[in-house]
């Protein structure tokens, strides 16, 4: 989501944290808007640019001049075909034979095996064992093999890591990753073509790829920009981790899939530190009243990662 913000309304600026020195700060994993204009050409034939759509009730309840990114007509129903497609269309053949496995609640499961069935690569996909049933169905429909295991993403993770040590696959982490941060970017890079008068960004956060690479695409554009962060109180772990000034590995207990991760990334937790201006948390309740307000109200159906950013900004 972004949006117009009134000059009085602007988040104040995130210092450097005290525990690092200018040096490591300067040699921390950074991306250009070059990085994220090459990435969008790798992977411009197989996506859609989505629009920016208006919401004048939403402006209207917010007092901002508000537009919605809306991923949920991209390849695949969500932003998670980007960064798969950025990273095979850099695999070495070698590679791209022996195959790639990947762990998710669903939506990088879709992105992964199609990118993958574009690039014509064997993908094997780790889900959780209560996964919704309808991303199962698409991921076996876009040609992956699927194995389920585990409650949540992090034990579907651990199974997936014993398939790269058996098999020889190519790991595709669903976020802690260059080169899918970069193609998880160009969503970002797509806002600022589009609206280059933005004020603010406001995105969800579950590992936080998305926010580490829209948020570098969009202040390497202008620095002044705001980016906001949302999660659920019942799984911050990325807030925590930013409060703590470390990676923390959390009790998640949130039900809403996309944003059910115990620990951040390490990438991502860098990116954030340094990029984004702050974080807000809404309960799990509040995520979905912001589902059902976006079905109502703007005529989308936006699952409960998508619609917590409107959530945040009509709280």
């Amino acid at each position: 989501m972004t949006l117009k913000l009134p000059r009085s309304g602007c988040a104040s600026k995130r210092h450097l944290p005290s525990n690092y020195s200018l040096t490591l700060w300067l040699d921390m994993f950074t991306l250009t808007l070059r990085d994220f204009e090459q990435a969008r050409a790798r992977i411009a034939p197989h996506i859609k640019h989505t629009p920016l759509l208006t919401s004048r009730q939403l402006s209207e309840a917010t007092g901002f001049e508000v537009r919605l990114k809306a991923e949920m007509f991209q390849t695949v129903g969500a932003y998670k075909i980007r960064g798969p497609l950025n990273k095979f269309a850099q695999m070495s053949e070698a590679d791209k034979k022996r195959g790639v496995v990947c762990s998710s609640a669903g939506n990088h499961a879709q992105g992964v095996a199609l990118a993958a069935r574009i690039h014509g690569i064997r993908a094997v996909v780790c889900m959780a064992e209560n996964a919704t049933p309808a991303k199962i169905a698409a991921t076996k429909g876009y040609g992956a093999e699927v194995v389920l295991h585990g409650q949540i993403w992090d034990e579907a993770n651990e199974k997936a890591k014993e398939l790269v040590e058996r098999e020889g696959l190519t790991y595709v982490h669903p976020f802690d990753d260059e080169q899918l941060i970069a193609g998880q970017g160009t969503l970002g890079l797509e806002i600022i073509q589009d609206w280059p008068e933005v004020d603010a960004v406001v995105v969800p956060i579950g590992g936080g790829g998305l926010i580490a690479g829209v948020s570098m695409a969009v202040k390497s554009f202008n620095p002044k920009i705001k980016v906001i962060g949302v999660e659920s109180s019942d799984g911050p772990a990325m807030k925590a981790s930013v409060d703590a000034g470390h990676l923390e590995t959390i009790d998640c207990k949130t039900i809403i899939d996309g944003l059910r991760v115990r620990r951040a990334g390490v990438l991502n937790f860098s990116v954030v530190q340094r990029y984004v201006d702050e974080i807000v948390t809404l309960s799990d309740a509040e995520i979905f009243e912001s589902m059902i307000w976006v079905m109502e109200r703007c005529k989308l159906v936006a699952e409960g990662a998508a619609a917590a950013p409107v959530g945040a900004l009509l709280k």
